[in-house]
């Protein structure tokens, strides 16, 4: 006989064999023992909470010869006929498809028709929320009323696209996500019956892994145990199957953030990679980590809440003493909005080493949440004598002087090209297109000698954008077609610590006052 996934081999048969859904499990055997029997059921939950298993389970039930406690016996007829699907009682069907007008009428068709051996007929329509409008419109009066042997289960993963007219008439169960601990305990109850000898720490790791799914869980334990087929699955070993990074990975990745140590955090990264391990998951499991970081800061968490080791809290309190709330909050913020934009990226890492070049520069961004990091590395340059001057791209620092610096001043003769651009610059915005527009939205316009126009970037990406030269002779065009006359255009970037009115007139704000020129 052909290997047989463990989620398959190990389905529950009964009522007390399901895992994590006892307020449900209760309240169908009630209903069965009472003979209060629903005609409309809809199964809510996330993917492998056991939806069909359960609906499985009832299908049995209602029609069991010898029912016990509400459950199956298992050994009537009927039940093996049921747990064979050699019945023609139950029938299931995926409304992935099947969601067509033609499909429901043939079940309402075959509803008209009584069973031909057992008690009740069982529809178990699985991902209900597939069915096409018509279909669902088809599928209303037979489910208000259909005849007294027929029951309609309904599964769905996304209770939100069914309408309101087929909710009303069903009885709702919402299944939630399964602990890890009872995941955890299941995982070691099947171990054991399958001979398999595996660390505590692989079947926590697993469990947590399966967010809440059991099928998901034993999927994962399948594809570890095959793997290391033969030999103990530690906690090294599931890591390794699964694509996931030891949590020590991202206390050292959070240390050269806190450093600001760019080179060190990039090589990181590039370890990861080496290995072969999945970025997606290095992401979410990074932001894990950081959640976790918040909510040590936060209050006194116990380890068991977070699901960690107490060596690991320790390790999580030591990390949490270095940094404020506020900035684990921007590290999140970015990090979760990483994890939207890399599901569609080609270049998953670079989007990485970008997020993770924020994290080190916080004056990159000019978001709320990032004014806190700016002010505390201008204060730790200020801490290690060191006054910020006017730098170059790579953000560097000048050693201090005793001469204050003189705040720039506007001449009094400015080219007229470069006024007709700064009193433009809203309109000329507007007329660029995509991604160029952006770019120049985080840009400040100033004045330098030589009748240069200088766009000074707050932002790396618009900087290190503009300056290539295809995109700066596109620009130069773009402005020397509105203002009819040549011109010269030079790109600056702040660096780090950096404000730039201490360094540039701002000559956007200065031409909507009165300026005195020179005749």
């Amino acid at each position: 006989m052909s290997y047989v996934a463990l989620y398959r081999k190990f389905r529950p048969d009964t009522f007390e064999d399901v895992k994590g859904q006892e307020a449900i499990v209760t309240t169908l055997k009630n209903q069965i023992k009472s003979n209060r029997i629903g005609h409309a059921y809809l199964f809510c939950g996330t993917r492998g909470t056991g939806k069909t298993t359960i609906a499985k389970i009832m299908a049995k039930a209602v029609n069991c010869e010898n029912p016990v406690d509400g459950s199956p016996c298992g050994e009537c007829e009927m039940c093996k006929k049921i747990a064979a699907a050699n019945s023609m009682n139950v029938i299931e069907i995926d409304a992935a498809s099947n969601n067509g007008v033609d499909n429901i009428r043939e079940i309402i068709d075959e509803v008209t028709y009584s069973p031909t051996e057992g008690k009740y007929k069982v529809y178990i329509i699985d991902e209900v929320h597939m069915l096409s409008p018509g279909a669902f419109n088809a599928l209303l009066k037979t489910l208000e009323e259909p005849p007294s042997y027929v029951i309609f289960i309904l599964a769905t993963t996304e209770s939100h696209k069914i309408p309101i007219t087929i909710l009303s008439r069903c009885q709702r169960y919402d299944f939630k996500r399964i602990s890890i601990d009872t995941i955890a305990g299941r995982i070691k109850e099947l171990t054991d019956k399958e001979q398999v000898d595996i660390e505590d720490g692989a079947v926590r790791y697993i469990a947590k892994t399966a967010d809440g799914s059991m099928r998901d869980a034993l999927s994962l334990l399948d594809q570890c145990i095959a793997f290391h087929y033969g030999e103990t699955l530690t906690y090294e070993k599931a890591l390794k199957v699964l694509g996931a990074v030891d949590s020590s990975v991202f206390a050292s990745l959070l240390d050269c953030v806190i450093d600001r140590n760019i080179v060190g955090a990039i090589s990181l990264l590039d370890e990861v990679v080496m290995q072969g391990r999945e970025l997606p998951q290095f992401i979410n499991d990074f932001t894990m980590y950081l959640r976790n970081l918040m909510m040590v800061k936060s209050a006194d968490v116990p380890a068991e809440v977070l699901e960690i080791s107490n060596e690991a809290l320790a390790v999580l309190k030591e990390e949490a003493g270095k940094l404020e709330l506020e900035t684990i909050f921007r590290y999140i913020r970015i990090f979760s909005e990483l994890s939207n934009q890399i599901k569609y990226a080609t270049q998953k890492r670079i989007l990485i080493e970008v997020a993770i070049i924020k994290l080190c520069k916080p004056q990159m961004e000019a978001k709320q949440d990032a004014w806190g990091d700016r002010i505390r590395a201008l204060e730790d340059a200020v801490e290690k004598g060191v006054v910020v001057t006017q730098a170059p791209a790579s953000g560097g620092v000048a050693p201090a002087t005793n001469k204050p610096a003189a705040r720039p001043q506007l001449p009094k003769a400015v080219p007229e090209e470069v006024k007709k651009i700064a009193q433009n610059w809203g309109p000329i915005l507007d007329a660029m297109g995509q991604p160029m527009k952006s770019y120049l939205s985080s840009v400040r316009l100033s004045w330098g000698e030589g009748n240069v126009l200088l766009m000074v970037a707050e932002n790396f990406l618009a900087y290190e954008t503009l300056k290539e030269e295809k995109n700066m002779t596109s620009l130069k065009n773009e402005l020397e077609d509105f203002i009819q006359k040549e011109i010269k255009i030079e790109v600056k970037q702040l660096g780090e610590g950096e404000y730039f009115e201490d360094h540039y007139v701002d000559i956007i704000k200065s031409f909507h006052m009165p300026v005195e020129v020179e005749e």
